[in-house]
């Protein structure tokens, strides 16, 4: 039982920084469910329309789209971060590389091919498209990711506009042109203005302030010109 509980001690020690996001993510998910729900019973109420409970609002359009605007707007974030960082540098910070690594980097920089350890991945170490695939892998997934978020919210956000013109006695429109109705990008551009905003800010911010302990601030006695330094 000691050997027991002392491996479940390691998995959660070891794994806390996603599980403990993973946790908070699913809380602020149904903290945000029931404010909604009472924002939109609010509206119902107002047009003397029935209200709807907590399982009804969970499948509607209106819940769907306000989660799906807000994930592709993060995934955007870092899939733009991800590849964004390859090139783009930001002196004094750690959010970014050295100043004299900007690129892709060589093969033994990157331990590639022949550069690949015995510990490295098994597609690292390959030379046909495993190798450009992997050496891609996450800003690909992220970007999937973006788009397929952006999809479902293009879904749900051409059912709830239409569901707001149906009780306003008004014609619904197609998914094609929504896509370019004024909601849809109103909905798309007010993220992504923000999460740029973020991505800036901290970029510029590590640069001059600290976190001790953080990965993401140098060390507090770092001087303020040291680029790609983690705390």
């Amino acid at each position: 039982m000691t050997a027991d509980r002392t491996t479940r001690r390691g998995f959660w020690r070891t794994n806390s920084l996603t599980l403990g996001f993973g946790a908070a993510f699913l809380i602020v998910l149904a903290a945000q469910a029931v404010a909604g729900r009472a924002e939109f019973n609010e509206q119902l109420a107002v047009e003397g329309l029935q209200q709807i409970g907590l399982g009804d609002y969970l499948m509607s359009s209106d819940f769907a789209v306000d989660v799906t605007e807000n994930w592709q707007s993060e995934f955007l974030q870092f899939f733009l971060y991800i590849f964004g960082t390859v090139y783009l540098l930001q002196r004094g910070s750690p959010e970014s590389k050295e100043l004299h690594k900007a690129g892709s980097e060589s093969e033994r920089e990157q331990r590639m091919g022949d550069h690949a350890r015995a510990d490295s991945p098994r597609w690292a170490g390959t030379k046909d498209w495993r190798q450009a695939v992997y050496a891609h892998s996450l800003g690909l997934v992220m970007g999937l990711f973006f788009l397929l978020s952006w999809l479902a919210q293009s879904v749900s956000g051409v059912a709830a506009f239409n569901d707001l013109r149906l009780r306003q006695l008004q014609e619904p429109v197609t998914w094609v042109s929504y896509l370019g109705s004024a909601d849809f990008w109103n909905r798309s551009l007010q993220n992504w203005q923000s999460e740029l905003l973020a991505v800036a800010a901290m970029a510029i911010l590590s640069v001059y302030l600290r976190q001790r302990g953080s990965p993401e601030s140098k060390p507090v006695g770092a001087p303020h010109d040291a680029t790609g330094v983690e705390g």
